[in-house]
């Protein structure tokens, strides 16, 4: 993102440019249906790959922890992890060594070069330069199968095609992202061009279509969300929507003619690009002719700035996270979007809140752990992305829900500020709870899924098996079981320790098809990395998980 330049009277691009694909979704309420402009049904086939999990009995030693000596180790035990033609067959995504001096060397399945969707394996070595473990997902029936890679239509026709598919606007706000990838959907692996559509609007999109390459047919497709001169630093004061002081951080700029403005842009963050508030109503940066932000228009700008301040400074802080993508990446968000909105999201780029319509919700900004939430989701993006369907699904949305009780501590519900007086008269004080989910009520089309109680399930017993076209297959409903296995283990091991367990797990283990199981598994290896194979905190993380019905 290039440096801001200000002029009082222009209006600033909001074309950011600020990211890769997004697996990250809307978080707090969704209230159109996720299928809308989808044609057809499908199911999809959750067990289409292999989930791996392999932890050595006696740690293997090689002369480093590299990823030519990892590929080499998977080559020649095939019998051990079941992948065939490792050396041509898998690509090194990324080699990262963490806090505790283990090195993750991390692979994509590739066929002929191509990418498989969803397909990593990942490698694990020691401080002492052992392999440990190796986890992750591949096929093993492409590893020796034939697929032609070439396609017969070129990108241009998929992305016209995918923009059809979802009725996108003619301009978007963003240009359409595409990779030619192999999509293991419905027991056939198809080449097809994945391709990212992104756009605000009435009815905001960001979906992922999979356009087959050879006849330009649409596959399969969803939605990760419901529906000039250079200024100098200043300090500012603002009210929050419920009458909050906020300390804020904001850019001061003299104009000759039309005296001074303040911006909600804070560049003071070494490191960071900036931390920037946009208002949707007039597609700047939000402004004001003052230091002292207390106009009641102000207040949503007000929290989302404030709110999201908080949040880097805690991934900052407690995970050496410098934002979202770990590079520094510009923090931008949108206030006052679209008409009496009950819904914020995170678009793959930016943050997003509407100002609800007074009655069920409040403004959405006015919530940390709802900003929270929907900046995990971009961490999420750019660490595991996991899916954002069926189980992956629910444990992305999961992430983001804790990571929202861990960062806005004050208790373990999600959504208490934004909840407006004809939603509490409801008995609704919350959107969902980590300590008692079945507190709430689950929408009336989803209870036939269900054991028939129609609440938020805390156990697999009451596990949600919904189609696609339902909350995505359950994404926002299931993700309570994960949350109340975190409140259960927070119990007993603290706030701090949980943080530190999941957040090891998302950036270490997790793959974007990882599932309940896989997190499990991931989850407690983290405890062990952290704290010791027979720690308590190893051992209460396992019990929480038992709690709630989630095994190997």
């Amino acid at each position: 993102m290039k440096k801001k330049k200000y002029v009082a009277t222009a209006v600033l691009s909001t074309a950011l440019l600020l990211g890769s694909f997004s697996m990250g979704e809307a978080g707090a309420v969704s209230n159109a249906p996720i299928a809308d402009s989808v044609s057809f049904e499908k199911s999809w086939n959750e067990n289409g790959n292999v989930p791996l999990f392999v932890k050595e009995k006696f740690a293997v030693k090689h002369p480093g922890s590299n990823a030519a000596n990892a590929l080499d180790h998977l080559q020649k035990n095939t019998q051990t992890y079941g992948i065939l033609n490792a050396e041509e067959n898998l690509k090194v995504k990324d080699v990262q060594t963490d806090d505790l001096g283990m090195t993750h060397v991390r692979f994509n399945q590739t066929k002929n070069g191509v990418r498989v969707e969803g397909a990593e394996v990942i490698v694990h070595y020691n401080v002492k330069n052992e392999l440990v473990s190796v986890n992750g997902n591949h096929h093993p029936e492409l590893d020796v199968g034939t697929i032609d890679t070439k396609p017969a239509i070129n990108v241009d026709k998929a992305v016209e095609a995918a923009k059809s598919s979802v009725h996108a606007p003619a301009e978007t706000e963003y240009a359409p992202e595409s990779e030619l990838v192999i999509y293991p959907f419905e027991g056939e692996n198809s080449l097809a061009y994945k391709v990212n559509v992104t756009f605000l609007g009435d009815n905001p999109g960001n979906w992922f279509v999979f356009v087959d390459a050879k006849n330009g047919k649409v596959i399969d497709q969803y939605n990760t969300i419901a529906h000039a001169t250079e200024g100098e630093f200043h300090e500012s004061v603002g009210t929050g929507y419920w009458g909050e002081h906020r300390d804020l951080h904001s850019t001061k700029i003299k104009h000759p003619n039309q005296g001074t403005q303040f911006f909600l842009s804070d560049e003071s963050h070494e490191g960071l690009e900036g931390i920037f508030t946009f208002d949707w109503n007039t597609g700047e940066i939000a402004q004001n002719n003052s230091a002292s932000w207390k106009n009641e228009y102000h207040r949503p700008a007000v929290d989302a700035h404030f709110n999201s301040e908080i949040v880097y400074e805690y991934y900052l802080n407690e995970h050496d996270r410098n934002s979202l993508d770990d590079k520094g990446m510009p923090i931008v968000s949108y206030v006052n979007y679209g008409t009496n909105y009950n819904n914020a999201f995170w678009t793959g780029r930016e943050m997003v809140y509407g100002n609800g319509d007074g009655d069920f919700m409040v403004p959405l900004s006015a919530g940390l752990d709802v900003a929270a939430h929907e900046m995990t989701h971009g961490v999420i993006t750019n660490t595991a992305n996991m899916q954002y369907r069926f189980e992956p699904g629910a444990l992305n949305e999961a992430y983001a829900d804790i990571f929202g009780a861990l960062i806005d501590d004050a208790n373990w519900e999600l959504g208490e500020m934004i909840m407006g007086p004809g939603a509490i008269a409801d008995g609704r004080h919350a959107l969902r709870s980590l300590s008692n989910p079945s507190q709430f009520p689950v929408k009336v089309d989803y209870i036939p899924y269900g054991n028939g109680d129609g609440m938020y399930p805390s156990h697999m017993d009451e596990f949600y098996d919904l189609p696609r076209n339902l909350d995505n297959g359950g994404v926002h409903v299931n993700s309570s079981i994960i949350n109340h296995a975190a409140y259960l283990q927070a119990q007993e091991i603290g706030r701090h320790a949980l943080g530190q367990i999941y957040y090891r797990a998302l950036v270490t283990y997790l793959t974007p098809t990882s599932n309940f199981s896989d997190a499990r598994i991931a989850i407690i290896q983290s405890a062990e990395d952290l704290y010791g194979e027979e720690s308590t905190e190893a051992q209460e993380i396992a019990n929480g998980f038992d709690q709630v019905g989630i095994y190997e």
